[in-house]
């Protein structure tokens, strides 16, 4: 595609977030003079001498070298995301940020599994952002950083907030971002439209559970995806009932509001080309049912729909990115709610594929929804490869923590693939045994084919297990995000606010779609 259709085709995506308009539409009459703010890039060099980035020394000489000589009188900060502000040294501009970006050269560090260069951008530009919309800053203008695409991603993740609930004159400016002294601005748009979906997925799963039932989710679907070209069907309980999804059902029936299942299809290739088949968790709040969890933080399961929100946000980046390939998305949607029509523990459902679920911890739905998902979503499109992305299980997020999406699969090449996403995004995967030691624990039972919760630890590993019995002989991705998918505990990244949804791994999932439709670009890319 040519660099103009490509930078209007992203104008007109972003045009479908009205929201941040909508601020600095809000926000103008009150904000006075508009205050431009600059970011840019310093190295770390020998001796403690600092290296400007090009566009940095090329405005320092603009200054007549005043910015080295302020550096160096303030310290050399040039370590990664360190940054220093300095005002009033250019009448164009309120304030200019000085952020660090380590050692030159930084490239791909295999025990770490990332590009610590892609990274180190990523960080510093976030970081920057945020520095200057503390300033005070309305309109940011920010240098390539060496990775324009990746300054993009940071800058526009970091200056995200969750507002819409607050009263409009508490809302608070996000400032514009703009590239500066660069001509690669096709990378700097695609990055500022990969960093906008993952924040479509963050505000997804930010909003209350009273605003984000089923159908209001079905109907936010329709409305980030339709625009742009996406066939997006919305089946009702009656269509669900009709193709005995039951597992997805004995869920359901426990909440008032009425399930939903959300069929998407994106067509960048000829129909003859086998679809990837995307399945994602879309629990709009789990209370975990009859084995109601801990009151304590059970706020945060709002986001147990956050799987479901990553693979919408990825799906539109690919229509963005006009992406060739095909893609077919099953997105069961209801409640896990204790009532007198809840699920009971024991209870033996009737699983779309013939085997007899038993269910031993309503707590473990997820696994529910998506077994039905899995196994409608092969019968109708006989997909080349299944990727799910559900926040699974507790497990993996006490083995992994918040540093990476637990993936299980079943073949090395989609594992090699998946791997490589999360080198490049920065948003690390770690692959977690598929072991038919596992497949035991949930299997063999003399009453019921599988259970829901199996026998012994290992709650990450035997969730997936389950799953694998409603997989025929095809490619599959397993993402379990419990660790990465939820609210951000701690500033793991500069560029995610703390206390908020991180949205991931929205960003990996589209360098995946990327891989699978360009190998060969792919494949670049990585090196």
């Amino acid at each position: 595609m040519s660099s103009i259709a490509f930078l209007k085709r992203m104008n007109l995506f972003r045009s479908r977030l009205p929201r941040i308009c909508d601020i600095r539409k809000f926000c103008s009459e009150d904000c006075g003079d508009e205050k431009k703010g600059l970011i840019l890039g310093i190295y770390e060099g020998e001796n403690d001498e600092p290296v400007f980035t090009k566009a940095a020394a090329k405005y320092n000489d603009h200054l007549g070298g005043k910015l080295l000589d302020l550096i160096k009188r303030a310290g050399n900060e040039s370590k990664v995301a360190q940054t220093r502000i300095f005002n009033n040294l250019d009448k164009e501009f309120w304030s200019i940020c000085i952020v660090g970006l380590g050692k030159e050269k930084l490239s791909y560090n295999e025990m770490e599994a990332i590009d610590e260069g892609l990274e180190a951008v990523r960080s510093a530009a976030g970081m920057a952002a945020q520095v200057l919309k503390k300033e005070g800053v309305t309109r940011i203008l920010i240098e390539g950083l060496g990775h324009p695409e990746q300054a993009a991603e940071g800058s526009a993740l970091a200056l995200w907030r969750y507002q819409e609930n607050k009263s409009r004159q508490h809302w608070k400016v996000i400032p514009t971002l703009e590239l500066f002294d660069d001509c690669d601005a096709e990378s700097f748009q695609r990055g500022l439209f990969k960093a906008e979906s993952q924040n479509l997925a963050r505000r997804l799963s930010d909003t209350p559970a009273n605003q984000m039932t089923p159908l209001h989710f079905a109907q936010e679907t329709v409305n980030e995806l339709c625009p742009c070209g996406i066939k997006v069907m919305v089946h009702d309980k009656d269509w669900i009932e009709q193709k005995k999804l039951n597992a997805f059902l004995t869920v359901a029936r426990g909440s008032c509001e009425p399930p939903v299942v959300v069929e998407i299809s994106y067509c960048g290739a000829p129909q003859d080309q086998k679809p990837v088949l995307m399945c994602g968790k879309g629990i709009t709040f789990d209370s975990g049912g009859v084995c109601l969890k801990k009151c304590e933080n059970m706020d945060r399961y709002r986001a147990d729909m956050s799987g479901a929100a990553a693979i919408i946000a990825a799906i539109r980046a690919a229509s963005a990115l006009s992406l060739p390939i095909n893609i077919e998305a099953i997105i069961p949607l209801c409640e896990n709610m204790p009532s007198g029509m809840a699920m009971k523990c024991g209870d033996v459902v009737l699983g779309l594929n013939g085997k007899s679920i038993m269910i031993t911890d309503t707590d473990n739905e997820g696994r529910l929804i998506l077994a039905d998902a899995l196994v409608y979503g092969q019968q109708m499109y006989k997909p080349r490869l299944i990727v799910d992305v559900a926040s699974l299980t507790p497990g993996v997020r006490a083995a992994l923590g918040s540093s990476a999406s637990g993936i299980f699969c079943n073949s090395q090449t989609m594992w090699s693939q998946v791997r490589k996403a999360g080198v490049i995004t920065g948003d690390r995967v770690w692959r977690m045994p598929l072991w038919k030691f596992f497949t035991k624990k949930v299997t063999h039972f003399r009453s019921h084919d599988v259970n829901n919760k199996g026998l012994g630890h290992g709650s990450a590993c035997l969730a997936a297990a389950f799953l694998n019995e409603f997989i025929d002989c095809v490619d599959w991705i397993h993402f379990d995000t419990t660790g990465v998918g939820f609210k951000s505990e701690h500033k793991v990244y500069p560029y995610l606010t703390k206390g908020r949804m991180t949205g991931r791994p929205t960003r990996t999932l589209i360098q995946l779609l990327y891989q699978l439709s360009c190998p060969a670009e792919g494949q670049r890319k990585l090196e």
